[in-house]
Order: C-alpha cells, then sequence, then structure tokens
C-alpha cells in the first residue's frame, strides 16, 4: 500500500491529494515567513480540487492545532478585555459564515471564496491599517466580520490584522490579540462546523497527511526570515494569492483540465 493512502478520501484520487499536500506546502512556506496569506493561498486552490467544504474543515483542523501551543503566552499578553469585545463579533459572524458554507453549492461557494480572497487582498495591497480611536462597536463588526470569513472560507484574518497592528499599541501586544482572536475564533468555527457535520472523519485522517506538509512549509518559510527581503517575499505572496484566485475561479475549471 502506498504511505499515506489510507488517510485519503476516497473520492479524491491519490494525484489531487499530491496536489493538495503541495498547495498546502506553499502555503505553509508563506504563513511562515511572512506571518500571512495561507488560508487566502490554499481556499482557492484547494477547493478548485476537492469540495470546498471539507477543504474549509481540513484548514481549520490544521491551524487549530498549529496554533494551540501559541495561546498560553498570548493569553499573557493580550488586551484580554478589548480583544474578548472583538470576540463576541466572531460569535455572531462565525456560525453565519458556516451556515453559508454548508448551505451553498459548492460552485457557488468557490465564486463567493474567489470574491473574498480577491477582495482581501486589495485590503492587503493597499496597507491599510486602522488609526482611529478604539470603539466597541467598530471592534464587533470587524470581529464578524472576520468571524463570518472564517467561517466561510477560514480567511478571516486580513480584517483583523488591519485593526490590530494600526491601533497604538506595543506589538507584542498587538500579536497576543491576533493569535487569542483567532483561538477564540477557531474554537467557534470547530463547534459550528462539528454541529453542521463539517468536520467528518475523512476530513481529520486527511489532516494527518497534508498537516505535517503544511507544518514542514511554515518550518521552511520562517527558517527563510532573514535571508531575503520581506518586501520582496511579501510581492511574492501576494502574486501567489492573485494567482490563487485566478486558478481557483470555476469559470476556468474547463481550461484547466
Amino acid at each position: 500500500m502506498t504511505p499515506g493512502i489510507g488517510l485519503v478520501p476516497s473520492e479524491l484520487s491519490t494525484n489531487t491529494a499530491i496536489a493538495i499536500c503541495a498547495i498546502a506546502f506553499v502555503s505553509g512556506t508563506a504563513r511562515g515567513f511572512s506571518g500571512f496569506g495561507s488560508a487566502l493561498i490554499f481556499m482557492p486552490l484547494a477547493s478548485s480540487l476537492a469540495p470546498p467544504t471539507m477543504i474549509a474543515a481540513l484548514l481549520l483542523v490544521i491551524d487549530f492545532v498549529a496554533a494551540a501551543p501559541m495561546l498560553p503566552n498570548a493569553w499573557k499578553h493580550a488586551d484580554r478585555k478589548a480583544t474578548a469585545v472583538m470576540v463576541g463579533g466572531a460569535l455572531i459572524g462565525v456560525p453565519l459564515g458556516t451556515y453559508f458554507l454548508s448551505r451553498l453549492d459548492p460552485v457557488t461557494t468557490r465564486w463567493i471564496i474567489s470574491g473574498f480572497v480577491f477582495s482581501l487582498l486589495l485590503l492587503l495591497l493597499s496597507g491599510w491599517r486602522y488609526r482611529g480611536k478604539g470603539d466597541h462597536a467598530l471592534s464587533v463588526a470587524i470581529g464578524g466580520l472576520s468571524g463570518f470569513c472564517s467561517g466561510l472560507a477560514q480567511t478571516g484574518g486580513p480584517p483583523i490584522v488591519g485593526y490590530w497592528l494600526g491601533r497604538p499599541i506595543a506589538s507584542v501586544v498587538a500579536r497576543a490579540n491576533i493569535l487569542l482572536f483567532f483561538g477564540a475564533s477557531d474554537f467557534f468555527s470547530a463547534v459550528s462546523y462539528a454541529l453542521a457535520g463539517l468536520i467528518t472523519a475523512d476530513a481529520i485522517r486527511f489532516s494527518f497527511l497534508v498537516g505535517p506538509v503544511y507544518g514542514i512549509g511554515v518550518w521552511f518559510g520562517a527558517s527563510l526570515f532573514g535571508r531575503a527581503s520581506e518586501k520582496l517575499f511579501r510581492s511574492i505572496c501576494y502574486a501567489l494569492i492573485a494567482v490563487a484566485v485566478i486558478i481557483g475561479l470555476p469559470a476556468l475549471d474547463s481550461a484547466l483540465r
């Protein structure tokens, strides 16, 4: 038996599984070096090869496991009160995004994912940072938007990162707030996905194959940090996200076969 073959869902071919692992490696490399971009690359490409529901659940499991060890330190340094306000928005947004993920047909979901990722790419390219005063209503709204993006496609990073990195707070606190928020958001997603029947045995088994490859990518990306221009690498990440959006468009399925 080919190593790992028992971990591949029955509806996927071995070649498809290998392709998803390759996408996971590239996505992990982007995250390891620049700290962002993994979901924005992974979701459009991988969901063109497998059902978006499976891919979203797979990414959730992988990220949940990868982020868990960082949460205790984040808890110590985060502004827990401010983060809790934003988490309140995610508590509404995540189930709503999960509802649409579970109800929409795969092609429609892929169009929405591509649209979301393209919009978030524009947000990243704009260099947007929120410079205004902290406001509870705005925090809840941003948390809700991020939660909706996470529930639908695990792509909730840019709104949160853009908000916290623009606040007049220490970088260690901003990073801790981001990590703590996504720890809570991932938990909400796990509960929502489980209740919607999206976290299947196939997705969990597949994560044992894809997860280590993703982890190697994160390690490889982190090892490149300091050896290459961060500006250049971020530009490469942006280009990869744009390519992922284009290749992931359902309209190109026939052309790519």
